[in-house]
Formats: structure tokens, sequence, C-alpha cells
């Protein structure tokens, strides 16, 4: 029996080192009794953390505090700071692809464990064989050690003594004060509402202001030479300080006496005004009787109701004039044959259309009608008083005198031809 023994050691301790030798890591690699079921088919997820903390091999990984997984291996890259987490997930549990992984502990002074949890919208894909968890999507649950290490430093160096007087100030600035507080407080939360109502103004504002930045970085040069030019000019303006004081101290009496005049005139202003109204109400009621006039004024004699009673294309005009009894006309004038016969006999005459009468005188002379000035019907004697026509001007008249001007008496005749 005791020779027995040794060969047993012998043995076992041989199959040790085999195991190690062909990839036995040590206790670490034995699975925790009680552990998560792998499955079948388990897959490999890696996560990165910055810290690890006291994160051991065969750890379990949970969802919803369900253990689904335990932790493989922990390893630092090379020329890295972020731990390297490989973890093996039990086949059937679907997590989404931007799941994230959070270090967390069981108890005060439990184990620890990576807990599981798709994003708050649900996430999206799916998380598979050989995915990774960035660092951006890793967290870790506080230490007991940091909780008690920050409440020391409170208690001991934080400045914990001076609570008391802040309290007491506090009590003092806000003792008496309760209604302006709590209006003060209203406000507040209205402006604040107000801020988050307009937070897209306010980045559109803060996107316009580096959009700014940019142009001005941009026009840098150019903006070095407006400064630069800018001296010279506040230099001229400051040794011409006293012209311009004394400017605008005349533009403040000119503003003076401005108002002055107006005030004391203002009520013959307001008397130009109301004697305006009437005038200006009559242009008002005048309304398009003030163009069409205009447009009468503009084409009188031949307005367009003249043009009417026009036959034809075109228009003759026939025009009589008769000097008044007693004046001389130079040089004297001859008047046609046809005329003469038409003034002693009106009815040998051709008639001309109708028109219109003009000036209150009928421009037809009708049979049996005479034209102002001439001679009646069967006289050949000029009228009485008046110089015959080639006659020499009357004795009375010295020569080289001027004779009395002319003023001839018109009676148109306006007759149209046929085109």
């Amino acid at each position: 029996m005791r020779a027995v023994r040794p060969a047993a050691l012998a043995v076992v301790s041989m199959t040790l080192a085999g195991c190690g030798s062909g990839g036995f890591g040590g206790v670490y690699g034995v699975p925790l009794p009680g552990g998560a079921d792998l499955g079948d088919h388990p897959y490999k997820v890696t996560a990165e953390f910055a810290n690890v903390h006291d994160l051991v091999p065969q750890a379990a990984v949970k969802v919803n505090d369900v253990a689904v997984g335990r932790v493989s291996t922990i390893t630092l890259p090379r020329n890295g700071w972020t731990a390297s987490v490989v973890m093996q997930v039990n086949g059937k549990v679907h997590l989404p692809a931007d799941a994230y992984a959070q270090l967390a502990q069981s108890s005060l002074l439990g184990e620890k464990y990576i807990q599981l949890s798709a994003p708050a919208g649900g996430g999206q894909g799916t998380l598979a064989d050989g995915s990774m968890i960035p660092m951006s999507r890793t967290n870790r649950d506080p230490e007991v050690e940091e909780v008690f290490g920050a409440l020391s430093l409170l208690l001991n160096g934080g400045g914990i003594a001076q609570l008391r007087t802040i309290t007491s100030e506090l009590n003092k600035a806000l003792g008496g004060n309760e209604p302006q507080i709590r209006q003060m407080l209203g406000r507040v939360d209205t402006l604040v509402s107000d801020l988050n109502g307009h937070r897209k103004d306010i980045t559109d504002a803060i996107d316009g202001l580096d959009r700014l930045s940019a142009t001005l970085a941009s026009r840098k040069r150019q903006i070095g030479v407006v400064l630069d030019d800018l001296g010279p000019g506040l230099k001229i303006l400051e040794e011409q300080r006293g012209s311009l004081v004394t400017m605008l101290r005349a533009l403040e009496n000119l503003s003076g006496v401005a108002v002055s005049t107006i005030n004391k005139s203002k009520a013959d202003m307001v008397a130009d005004l109301q004697s305006l109204a009437p005038v200006l109400g009559n242009l008002a009621d005048a309304g398009r009787d003030l163009p069409q006039s205009l447009q009468v004024l503009l084409t009188y004699p031949f307005t367009d109701e003249v043009l009417k009673g026009i036959k034809g294309d075109y228009l003759n005009i026939y025009l009589s004039v008769t000097a008044v009894p007693g004046t001389t006309v130079i040089p004297p004038l001859t008047p046609p044959a046809d005329l003469t016969a038409a003034r002693r006999n009106p009815k040998a005459a051709p008639m001309p259309f109708p028109l219109p009468p003009v000036g209150g005188v009928s421009s037809t002379p009708t049979a049996g009608t005479t034209l102002p000035g001439s001679p009646p019907p069967g006289s050949t004697g000029s009228p009485p008083g008046s110089t015959p026509p080639g006659s020499a001007p009357p004795a009375s008249s010295p020569p080289g005198s001027v004779p009395p001007a002319v003023s001839p008496t018109a009676t148109p005749s306006v007759s149209n031809g046929g085109g």
C-alpha cells in the first residue's frame, strides 16, 4: 500500500502537468458551480472597459438579473489602456447590436458581474458572434471604497464646518421674502420653459455665430486693414471735436427755433388746411370729369363730337374776313370774283353740309342771310364809311402816319369733302 500511494501521486502529478501543457489555465479556467447554462451554440462578445476593478474570469453575464453567460478572458491589449473582456452568451439570448454593457456588483460585498441591456429605444440589429461593444457603451457602478473616500473627504477637509454659516446666511436672506422668492422661482420656471421651447432658435443662432466667426476668420486680413485705417480717422475726429460740438449745439438751437416756429404757426397752418379742404373736396367730386375736360381742351375746336359730323377723309375750311367799318386795310385786299358773286347773290353759291354753330353764329350761311359787314343782296357799294378796295387812304390821315390797327371780324364757313 505504501508503494502504491507514491505511484498514484506520480500519475496524478503527470496528469495535471499534461493538462497544463495542453491548455489548462489554472483554477480560473474551471467553471463555477451553479453557473449559467451556455447551451449548445454560445456566441462570443467582446466589451471594452476603462476599468474592470476586481472582475475575474468565470464571472456571470446577466440580462435583466438573469445569468445568460460567463466571462471567458480579461486581457489588456498591447500599447493599450482599456481592458478587453470576452464573454460567452447563450445562443438563445437575443440582444440588439447596439447593446450596453455595465460592470455591476451583486451586493455591498458581493461578486462583480457584467450586465447586458438594450438601449432605451429598443436598438437595431442583432448582437452576433464576434461582436464588439465599444467603451462608449460600457460603464460601471461606483465602488464602496470610492463612496467612503468621497465621504471622508467631505467630513475632514471639504468645508463641512462652514455649512452652519451657509445655512444661517441663507435663512437671513430668505426670511420674510418667501412671496418674492416664490414669485422669482415661478419666473425662473417660465424662463427655463421658454428657453426649452426655443432650443431650435438658440441652436440656429449659435450656428449663425459659428458661420460669422468662420467668415471673420477668413477675412482677418481685411479686418486688420480696417482697424489700421480706423486709427487716423479717429485722430481726425478728435482734432475736430470742437467743431463737431459746435455743430451739434447749433443743430440744437435750430431744432428749438423750428419747434417754436411750428408751434406759433400751428393755428395758421390748421386754418390753411381747413381752407384747402373744400378745394380738395371739389377736385375729388370732379372725379372723372376733370380728365375728360382736359382731353377736350387739347382737341379744341375739333373735338370728338366735331369729327363725328365729318363725312369723308378730309376737311375744308373757308374763312371770310370783313374789316370793321372805318378801318384801313394795308395792303388793300381784292376779294375773289366768286366770293364777290356769292355776296351779291347768296342763292347762287354752293351750300355746304350743315354743321353745328360755332361761337353762337351758324357756320353755314343759309339762303337769304347776309354775312356781317357785307352789303345787302343786289347792292354793289361798300359799307358806309369804309374804303373801297384799291382806293387811297382817307385824306384825314397825314402822309407817313401809321394807320389804325385792323380789327377784322371773322365769319368761318366750314365744309367737308367726300373721300
